[in-house]
């Protein structure tokens, strides 16, 4: 017999445990090669576990359970023979049915070993003893492990269901789900920040007329020629780039006692996976053209919603750019994407009356916000990096296109 040992592989530099978020197949279940078998989530992303040859897999390790990078989680025997399709499809449903009584009897032999195996609906011992020390019974909790048991996470995250008589019939019904690593380190991050940073958030307001123009005027040449759509994000990280070349305070880090600044301008774009919100990064974006960020984003974006991103392509960004907008977000502060100082919100655009050489006129116009570190900015600096993002929104050929727009579109 040729057992293989499938050890967790490293998903990137710093990354030493993951958890089994799923296992894609059952144990005893053939595989082929490169067959994914498994979900995995770091603290960064959810990977894929493909297996490393064909065969009969034996599971090593349950869903919900941390392991380390190297560990072995399953087992492969390589010489198992692959199920034939003509066994699929022998006449056993006949045999199935008269068996099925004697399956019935075998049903209550988990409850003979409760105390040390796990089923569905059944809580582990440790589980159990918190289960009991709550009061709050195990038909009260949705098992979050293999089969529907219930693990220690699963009792230490339940709590009473409140009292009261709901008069109107109406459901009163509730779920406990495990959070996954990648949104438990989320939250943990964020609460970090706010603790450890003394974070401020500075407001301003952008008028798109110009954008608007130039979108309207150039989109389906620019699309029939570059294969992407011209939107407003290369926009805004143009004019990102550009305030953070004007205040490099801005485009810096804390590290220690010492602080980091960089002469270049990787951007982090904030969008919404299947997971959670993901934050890959376009490098070098003060070198790229309006053509070259657009197809970036969108590769990266259809990337992380089809969860095939990879966690090099969401670290080392130097700023990020959010956009709440999308989701119709008129107004909100932004939090910093630690290690990083600082983070620009972008909003819903709304037709609004605005002052112009002092007549009231109709724009459309969004809210921007900058929230900052100002541990290492000051209000100097971030009021002035959001005034250089708002001039060149507000005036984008001159500033952002040197004048010449289908120059810059490369049309």
């Amino acid at each position: 017999m040729s057992i293989l040992e499938m050890k967790v592989p490293s998903p990137g530099e710093s990354i030493t445990e993951v958890e089994i978020a799923s296992w894609l197949v059952k144990d005893g279940d053939y595989v082929e090669k490169d067959q994914p078998i498994a979900e995995v989530d770091s603290d960064k992303a959810t990977l894929e576990l493909p297996a490393e040859e064909s065969g009969v897999i034996t599971l090593k390790a349950e869903e919900g359970d941390v392991v380390e990078v190297g560990q072995v989680v399953c087992l492969i025997d390589r010489d198992a023979a692959k199920p034939s399709g003509d066994a699929k499809t022998d006449e056993k449903a006949p045999e199935v049915k008269v068996e099925a009584p004697k399956v019935e009897a075998k049903k209550p032999e988990p409850a003979k070993v409760e105390n040390t195996s796990y089923a569905a609906n059944t809580p582990s011992p440790a589980a159990r003893k918190i289960l009991d020390e709550k009061g709050i019974s195990p038909a009260q909790v949705s098992g979050s492990g293999r089969d529907g048991r219930i693990t220690k996470n699963d009792a230490e995250q339940a709590s009473v269901a409140p009292m009261g008589v709901s008069h109107n019939g109406g459901s009163r019904g509730s779920t406990t789900s495990r959070l996954s690593m990648l949104r438990r380190k989320v939250a943990e991050r964020l609460v970090s920040v706010k603790n450890e940073t003394a974070m401020l958030t500075t407001f301003n307001e952008v008028d798109m007329s110009e954008i608007f123009r130039i979108r309207k005027q150039y989109k389906e040449e620019f699309a029939a020629k570059h294969g992407v759509g011209l939107g407003f994000m290369s926009f805004f990280t143009k004019a990102v780039v550009r305030a953070l070349q004007m205040y490099p305070e801005v485009n810096s880090m804390i590290d220690g006692n010492q602080m980091v600044s960089y002469d270049f301008c990787d951007i982090s774009i904030a969008v919404s996976g299947p997971k959670g919100l993901m934050v890959p990064v376009v490098r070098n974006a003060e070198n790229l053209s309006f053509r070259n960020i657009e197809a970036s984003i969108k590769d990266l974006a259809i990337k992380a919603r089809e969860g095939n991103i990879t966690v090099d392509e969401m670290t080392g960004g130097t700023f990020t750019i959010t956009n709440g907008g999308t989701f119709g977000s008129m107004l909100s502060t932004p939090i910093i994407n630690p290690p990083q100082s600082a983070i620009l919100g972008m909003h819903n655009i709304l037709q609004r009356p605005v002052a112009i050489d002092n007549q009231v006129v109709i724009r459309p116009m969004m809210y921007v916000a900058l929230s900052y570190d100002h541990r290492i900015i000051d209000g100097k600096e971030s009021v002035g990096f959001l005034v250089a993002v708002k001039e060149g929104i507000d005036n984008p050929v001159e500033i952002l296109m040197n004048g010449d727009e289908r120059k810059a579109l490369e049309l």
